[in-house]
């Protein structure tokens, strides 16, 4: 299901005022797109800390994070970096109020799905408990594939948003389902829940 404007009617940005985001980043062309939404979402006013997995490095630098967040970027699980005495992965979330994994590839969501905790993504996603939105991005055979299909059904029943793909030309060159949701529909499911928690 694709989520445009389906919040629009908490679309104000008071909702994002000293918010604090987790962004996580994974390899795939797409992922130069989630630095859009990491600049967006520190504009308005939140706190974007952003962890990148080795493969989303080879895509898009961590600097390019940093510049637009002005934030450190954390890309390895043992990252000498905390909230007080945490370690990273665990107390970065102690004060987070939502996870988005944009873009989660293929792997990724098998990963997610079965609790790995190889890299700075998975592990700070085994110890989130808050609101996790997945924003899927592939090959469009991989995104029909029955597996890959299972594993998103699985975050789904476990409380995860999943923002569906879009359907249009492929890095690969292929045509079909598997891009990155637009942009805009991604920032309207994070707003909406932003704003169902201030309501909360």
């Amino acid at each position: 299901m694709r989520l445009t404007r389906l919040y629009s009617t908490m679309s104000n940005d008071d909702h994002w005022n000293d918010k604090i985001l987790l962004l996580g980043v994974t390899g795939g062309v797409a992922a130069y797109k989630a630095a859009d939404l990491a600049s967006r979402w520190t504009q308005r006013g939140a706190k974007v800390r952003v962890r990148m997995t080795p493969s989303a490095c080879r895509f898009v630098q961590p600097l390019t994070f940093e510049a637009v967040t002005r934030q450190p970027v954390t890309t390895e699980i043992w990252q000498p970096l905390g909230t007080g005495e945490r370690p990273e992965h665990i107390g970065s979330g102690d004060d987070a109020d939502l996870f988005v994994i944009a873009p989660a590839s293929a792997d990724h969501l098998a990963r997610l799905a079965q609790g790995f905790g190889d890299d700075a993504v998975c592990l700070t996603a085994l110890a989130w408990e808050g609101p996790l939105v997945i924003c899927p991005a592939m090959n469009d055979r991989m995104w029909r594939n029955p597996a890959v299909q299972a594993n998103v059904q699985l975050l789904r029943d476990r409380g995860a948003t999943v923002v569906d793909p879009g359907v249009g030309h492929l890095a690969c060159g292929s045509t079909g389902p598997g891009r990155l949701a637009d942009l805009d529909d991604i920032d309207a499911c994070v707003t909406g829940i932003l704003g169902q928690k201030e309501l909360s």
